[in-house]
């Protein structure tokens, strides 16, 4: 079995990508092939943190009939029915697994605490982060990133439906060119949309390098590990 190229990673993965094809709800087909790549991950010997985002239940930005901080809630509890669906997918596998959460759910998942999940991920677990940030008005992609920086984490693998990085969106403009490597800097003059400005930002300031993939194929996840360029990868110039 090859050797990975990374000891530990923080993978952020959409509500939507765990839609499947439906495109809301919960596509348990797709969440057991995700895990099977968790399964795999754990095998070589790398420690894998998750941020799962609500989007396929809601999203707190979008909805603006009642008040956005409010709005910002209901979608961290999204994320949180998100993480218990995988999480328990991975324990019908045997995969050892975690829930933490960023609010206070005692009764469903432990709350986070960076020593407790850098515990976690040296024994083995896989760690599920629920809730994002646990403020409104940040992202999930911003709450990926805060945790990757926590944590020590060497790459932020970016799960997404298209396969990479475009010069354009590639469903409106067909002719649009894939990047291999882009920098942070100019995904941000040119709002290619890797994150948002604010999760990019912070990547950037902390020098996290960011592997963005299509998650179709959960299976790109151990190839990434073992060090195939797949996707676009993001990071210093």
């Amino acid at each position: 079995m090859a050797e990975p190229v990374y000891k530990r990673v923080l993978l952020k993965v959409s509500g939507e990508a765990l839609a499947g094809d439906q495109g809301h709800g919960l596509d348990f087909n797709m969440i057991s092939q995700l895990c099977d790549a968790l399964q795999d991950s754990l095998a070589l010997g790398v420690q894998i943190g998750i941020v799962v985002g609500g989007g396929n239940f809601w999203r707190g930005a979008k909805n603006v009939q009642i008040e956005r901080s409010r709005s910002d809630h209901i979608g961290m509890l999204a994320t949180v029915m998100n993480c218990l669906a995988v999480a328990d997918v991975c324990e019908q596998k045997n995969i050892p697994v975690r829930v933490q959460t960023a609010i206070a759910i005692p009764t469903v998942a432990d709350s986070y605490t960076y020593r407790s999940a850098d515990e976690n991920l040296k024994q083995g677990r896989v760690v599920i982060f629920g809730a994002g940030t646990g403020s409104p008005y940040f992202s999930t992609d911003t709450g990926a990133v805060l945790k990757a920086v926590e944590l020590h984490a060497d790459l932020i693998l970016l799960a997404k439906n298209i396969d990479g990085v475009y010069s354009a969106d590639p469903v409106k403009y067909p002719n649009a060119t894939r990047y291999d490597k882009i920098s942070y800097s100019e995904t941000l003059e040119k709002r290619l949309g890797v994150m948002d400005l604010t999760a990019t930002s912070l990547a950037m300031e902390n020098h996290i390098p960011i592997r963005v993939f299509a998650v179709k194929d959960p299976e790109n996840i151990t190839r990434i590990l073992k060090g195939e360029s797949i996707g676009t990868l993001v990071s210093e110039n």
